[in-house]
């Protein structure tokens, strides 16, 4: 007898976290699952992954699923919903279907990261659907702080889905579309098995201001600053950048842009057309000839990025520009978690500069990108689904919607976290089993999972430092010559004022001499015996153990 046909969902990201959002829809038995992808993102590191450039999803499971995977959606152009498909859409080699914008960004991403992947892009964007297999997808405009955002509707034979992606209800954006409630309302209509649900505001109270209320506070802001005015948002806001210019245009103030990616997130911006009816930008070497009441500068650097340029201008390291004493800086943006120690070193070098700071405590200068708690409510009106599965967001995101669906009445809120099979239908809604899953990482020009790039061991000697040490024995097993030592990241002296290398040289010349001829014939034992005698002494005299590497020769 045939398995039953189930609808399950599976998320590889972004579901217990903020970021590296992955979600797989399968349909079929267990064991001959169709499968289709919703968006590939990426998050990024802390300091607890020295050196790593990007987190990605780990894909081992669609690996054995390749055969099966028929296609990827992209909902918008966010790094943490498609910043990983240069690097990972190589190994899956599906088709890919996303908004012009988001296409276009794509291409100026690969061309400057210099990436060899040639993904074909298929346009696909509100009101258009498509068949996959036994998915028909329909993309629904929604509003969000990027151009052409989506959701998607994923009908299948057991039910249609709703997952929304990144999105909120704001009546009066500067750049649409609106979120569209008739088309949900319609669907609610039709019916809705499931709606996965974007979960980042599920803990504020409310509804989201507009951005055009947004606007009204920058315009503000700009009229009464008396020096230059910088502006940090993030670089994809491209409704928030036409927000700023149009601002300082009524102002009567010229705009510089700075930053690379923000460059290239206004030409995509502007190849599609929706830079129309803005002055053009100003060059770089024009800034300094421009009085200072005349200027507004659009720049990189809202989350303390340290190559970004609001960095660099708060270490006074810019070749052309430069703000002073007087100017001010407001940050259009939120913080992102885990980024505040480097927002307040920025900060606190632009207030010794006498430069004035303006957030969004001091003034209406950003608005999130995400539905808070009145905004879910009316979401889960005009859907009526029979199941609510939260997203996008850590523990007390998902957990804060999970209690709000339930208190709107819906029955079922499953518990789901990365890596979870969530069966939707039939039968009970359940996790039926779990898939491999977690965070390999992207170094330099490679890629690998923890141990494969050596984090830990990269992490360990940024804790303790490095010792490297040379023995050339003679063939008689005495020292040829002086052992040669070397110490990297270790304090110079001890507490007596004592150079440290003098001691671990001394430890090793006690070591070697300290094992009797005869036995030095073992080479291994005596690195070995090196190695923990360094060790030892760089603890006795500094309190902890740094890595040692010993070459022992004979000759």
């Amino acid at each position: 007898m045939a398995k039953q046909e189930e609808l399950v969902f599976l998320p590889l990201g972004g579901v217990g976290e903020i970021g590296m959002n992955l979600a797989l829809y399968g349909y079929g038995s267990p064991e001959k699952r169709q499968w289709i992808m919703v968006d590939c993102g990426v998050t990024f590191p802390g300091p607890d992954l020295p050196g790593v450039d990007l987190v990605l999803p780990d894909i081992r499971y669609l690996a054995s699923q390749r055969n099966n995977l028929k296609a990827m959606i992209i909902t918008h152009a966010h790094e943490d919903h498609y910043g990983a498909m240069n690097d990972l859409w190589p190994g899956l080699n599906v088709p890919v279907y996303a908004s012009p914008f988001t296409a276009g960004m794509l291409e100026a991403k690969r061309n400057y990261e210099g990436s060899r992947a040639d993904i074909p892009v298929t346009i696909f964007k509100a009101g258009d659907r498509i068949n996959i297999g036994p998915f028909e997808i329909e993309a629904v405009g929604v509003n969000h702080s990027i151009p052409e955002p989506m959701s998607l509707v994923i009908r299948t034979p057991l039910g249609n889905v709703v997952h929304t992606g990144d999105w909120k209800i704001d009546a009066a954006p500067t750049l649409g579309p609106l979120t569209d409630e008739h088309r949900f309302r319609q669907l609610g209509d039709e019916g809705v098995l499931a709606l996965m649900c974007d979960s980042t505001n599920a803990m504020r109270e409310g509804v989201s201001p507009s951005e055009e209320e947004v606007s009204e506070g920058l315009r503000k802001v700009i009229e009464e600053a008396e020096g230059r005015v910088a502006i940090t948002t993030f670089s994809s806001n491209v409704g928030r950048i036409r927000s700023i210019a149009q601002a300082a245009e009524a102002a009567g103030r010229e705009v510089l842009l700075l930053g690379s990616s923000l460059k290239r997130v206004v030409d995509v911006a502007r190849d599609i057309g929706i830079m129309e009816g803005l002055k053009p930008f100003i060059a770089e070497d024009e800034y300094g000839y421009i009085p200072r009441d005349k200027i507004v500068v659009i720049l990189t650097g809202s989350q303390g990025e340290p190559r970004a340029a609001l960095a660099k201008i708060s270490r006074d390291e810019m070749r052309n520009v430069a703000l002073s004493a007087g100017d001010t800086v407001v940050f259009s943006s939120r913080t992102i978690p885990g980024n505040e120690k480097a927002i307040i070193e920025i900060k606190n070098g632009l207030i010794e500069q006498g430069i004035k700071i303006v957030t969004d405590s001091d003034a209406l200068v950003h608005v999130s990108g995400h539905p808070r708690r009145n905004e879910l409510l009316k979401m889960y009106e005009w859907t009526r689904p029979q199941i609510l599965v939260p997203v996008h967001g850590e523990a007390a995101h998902l957990t804060a919607q999970a209690e709000l669906a339930a208190s709107a009445g819906i029955k079922t809120v499953p518990r789901v976290r990365n890596g979870d099979i969530l069966r939707l239908a039939p039968g009970p809604v359940e996790v039926v089993d779990e898939a491999p899953h977690g965070r390999i990482f992207k170094d330099g020009k490679l890629i690998g999972d923890f141990d494969e790039m050596g984090i830990g061991d990269r992490r360990k000697l940024s804790y303790v430092g490095h010792v490297a040490v040379n023995v050339l024995l003679d063939n008689r097993y005495e020292f040829l010559t002086d052992p040669d030592l070397v110490s990297f990241g270790l304090p110079e002296f001890d507490d007596e004022g004592e150079d440290m290398e003098d001691a671990l040289y001394d430890a090793v010349l006690g070591a070697v001499e300290s094992i009797p001829r005869a036995r030095r014939k073992d080479l291994d034992m005596l690195r070995e015996a090196v190695r923990r005698a360094v060790r030892a002494a760089a603890n006795e005299t500094w309190g902890k153990k740094p890595v040692v590497t010993v070459f022992v020769t004979r000759l």
